[in-house]
């Protein structure tokens, strides 16, 4: 099957001879092939699949290994994610395998339907019968391979280390890995797995932890986590304290030593341009253009004004004719003629349009409005029935009678409100001016006088408020009534209440106790029905008390002239001091996209120690070398095992103990569980990561690997089941 792959294909396959083995290092993080003899695999990838789809023609591709970015353009990554073929350091999913396998081969430059070279795979610590019985049955069935061999990889790597002389024959391999974390005593130079002891704690959960932190703590930042980004920052930064206590009190304190040791991660920023300071020469320009585009808009107001008095005058004179054509009208016929010409139906409605036409044009030339306004002439005609006594009248005349008070009342209350309304208009347009004029006159003394109006109303608003809410507290005296009437001290409900809820109240009492006794019939009588009414009338007044007063009204209207003339102001709102301006945007700094790693650097590793932290109920990796050192003497009680020398050699490999300061921490964690003066030294791999592999590689190099292989012919004749007591000898 074709791949799509930044890895390329390895071209001399056909070189090497059928019986030369191909070393496989199956890592639950990275997968890396090569060939037995050799000091650097040819081929690593991640050893997970992804299965995008075409955007555009829905194919599904297979995608090995760290997909290319320049995918993304053609296929939609976001709805597969990577998967992966292990359950922690365990293959349970084959069916993932076989395509890391394809893949694996491919790149190798082998033809994937006939492996001629026997394999070397790599396998966990007590790796399930069940696992590896499948793996067989995929290298044998699907690639044909003639012989296969099973080794643990942290025992290829202490055996590695063994040979450059770093660890001695005797001793402890400590392995962290991604998934899982593992503990094998060695004894003579083959491992104890009766012994051995695992955690589920790897660098999988110490990378998710980070990110779980750093996504808490910089939730608007969490696109630019991911999950690579956060598993270099881990590699980079974080180490192992070695005191994990003394070290949080350190950052609590904030001193120079924590600020040393935070680190931080700068995100891609970009400033915002700074606005220079407009030139005088453009300040110029800009008051110039304004000035004309105000004396623009100017001319086309007064234009249009012109257009609307031209309009209106000659709607006017129009109006004016009709009506002398009507005054000089004799008969009915030539009323209505007159009025088919037109657009209204009567004499009446050309009047009234003529005195609408009238006074929109006093308004638009600016002229005040007749104070009084004319009598209509019809008006006798209109309303002929008023000043006629009811005794000369039909019953049907009187109810056109009535209908003419009332719609006559209706109307000249209408004009008298309409003429308070322009009044007003024109009190208040007084007073601005004049209030204006005062300003301009004296700025600083019309302003003190706004600040002293603005604190007296606040008081009396301020008074008023808390009488409404305790009427009781007037002043000290009543404040002492109120205190004996009240034994507790406190305000009572009728001290909140105003005269017409407690004339509800006792409304309500009174009914309440006249029908307290014997069966309630409140409401069969007409007279309970006049209590309701009484009750809802009362309700109405509250809700007139409850209206905007006319010191709210001046209080409003001094706040915001004192916005406007005094940049100084605050207005405080009734909630409380709180302004009611608006928070001022603040543009964004280079501080506002820094990711600042301090107390995490330490924090997430420090689980590999304690896995409790993130629920998992197992032991650390200083705890689990006590454990298999107990188990190791127990099983060997009988050959005079050595403790010391066990414990002088313990060697950490994985990637997981890449960390600084695992082996100090670890050194005083195995002191405090083994006895005081037992010799701890604690090695280090020469290479953590690729040493299993490199130990694989001589190991499937030596002449005895021949012997140690389990064949396909074995394979068919003696099942799956021989492979359950199949173990590997590291030593001759």
């Amino acid at each position: 099957m074709p791949f799509i792959s930044k890895i390329q294909r390895q071209s001399d396959y056909s070189s090497f001879p059928p019986d030369h083995p191909i070393v496989i290092d199956n890592g639950a993080s990275y997968f890396r092939i090569g060939w037995a003899g050799e000091s650097e695999p040819r081929v690593i990838f991640r050893n997970i699949i992804q299965r995008p789809r075409h955007k555009i023609t829905g194919e599904t591709i297979t995608v090995v290994g760290d997909h290319n970015p320049a995918l993304l353009k053609y296929f939609d990554c976001t709805r597969s994610g990577p998967r992966s073929a292990f359950d922690g350091n365990v293959v349970y999913q084959f069916e993932i395998m076989e395509y890391i396998l394809d893949f694996a081969f491919d790149r190798l430059g082998a033809d994937q339907s006939q492996i001629n070279h026997p394999v070397l795979i790599t396998e966990c610590a007590c790796n399930p019968h069940q696992s590896r019985t499948k793996m067989a049955e995929l290298l044998f069935e699907s690639y044909g391979v003639p012989s296969v061999a099973f080794g643990v990889d942290a025992a290829f790597s202490y055996k590695y280390n063994q040979q450059l002389g770093i660890c001695s024959n005797d001793g402890l391999a400590i392995c962290s890995g991604f998934n899982t974390s593992h503990v094998i005593p060695f004894l003579n130079g083959e491992p104890v797995y009766e012994a051995c002891c695992r955690t589920n704690i790897g660098g999988y959960h110490v990378t998710d932890y980070l990110k779980q932190l750093l996504s808490l703590k910089y939730p608007h930042h969490m696109s630019h986590l991911t999950w690579e980004k956060v598993e270099d920052l881990k590699m980079e930064h974080c180490y192992i304290a070695l005191d994990y206590a003394s070290e949080v009190r350190l950052f609590q304190k904030g001193d120079k030593k924590a600020e040393e040791k935070t680190r931080c991660w700068q995100l891609p920023w970009t400033p915002a341009p700074v606005e220079e300071a407009p030139s005088e020469e453009e300040v110029a320009r800009k008051a110039a253009l304004r000035e004309k585009q105000g004396q623009r808009l100017r001319e086309m107001a007064e234009a249009k004004r012109i257009n609307r008095i031209n309009d209106l005058e000659n709607e006017v004179r129009d109006l004016e004719m009709l009506l002398q054509r009507l005054r000089h009208a004799t008969t009915e016929d030539d009323v209505t003629l007159i009025l088919a010409k037109s657009v209204h139906n009567s004499k009446q409605e050309v009047e009234s349009a003529f005195s609408k036409a009238t006074l929109s044009l006093r308004k638009a030339k600016g002229e005040p409005a007749e104070s009084v306004e004319k009598v209509d002439s019809s008006s006798s005609e209109k309303y002929n029935l008023i000043s006629v006594p009811d005794e000369m009248l039909t019953p049907d005349q009187i109810k056109q009678k009535r209908k003419q008070i009332f719609i006559k009342s209706t109307s000249d209350a209408r004009q008298q409100k309409k003429q308070r309304q322009v009044e007003e208009e024109l009190e208040r347009e007084r007073q601005k001016k004049l209030e204006e004029d005062r300003r301009l006159e004296n700025p600083e003394q019309y302003l003190e006088e706004l600040r002293a109006k603005y604190r007296d109303l606040s008081e009396k608003l301020e008074q008023r408020k808390r009488l409404k809410t305790n009427p009781g507290q007037t002043n000290g005296n009543n404040n002492n009534n109120n205190n004996n009437n009240n034994p507790s001290g406190g305000v009572g409900r009728g001290e909140r209440l105003n005269s017409s809820q407690r004339e509800r109240m006792r409304l309500l009492t009174t009914a309440a106790f006249d029908r307290g006794k014997g069966e309630d019939t409140f409401g069969t009588r007409d007279e309970d029905w006049q209590l309701y009414k009484l009750m809802s009338r009362d309700n109405d007044d509250d809700d007139e008390d409850d209206k905007l007063d006319p010191y709210e009204s001046e209080l409003a209207r001094i706040s915001s002239r004192l916005q406007e003339i005094d940049p100084t102001f605050v207005f405080k709102s009734e909630s409380g001091p709180a302004s009611a301006e608006a928070p001022r945007f603040r543009p964004l700094t280079k501080e506002d996209f820094q990711i600042v790693i301090g107390v995490e650097r330490f924090r997430c590793p420090e689980i590999l120690l304690n896995p409790n932290w993130t629920g998992v109920d197992q032991a650390g990796l200083d705890e689990m070398a006590g454990v298999s050192i107990g188990r190791l003497l127990l099983l060997k009680v009988g050959e005079g095992v050595d403790e010391e020398r066990v414990t002088d050699s313990i060697l950490l490999m994985g990637g997981s103990c890449l960390f600084p300061g695992m082996s100090e921490r670890l050194e005083a964690g195995i002191r405090m569980v083994r006895p005081c003066g037992t010799r701890i030294k604690i090695l280090k791999a020469s290479d953590s990561i690729l040493d299993a592999w490199r130990g694989a590689s001589a190991y499937a190099a030596a002449a005895r690997f021949s012997r140690q292989t389990f064949s396909r012919k074995d394979y068919y004749e003696k099942g799956e089941d021989w492979l359950r007591s199949y173990r590997l000898r590291y030593t001759v």
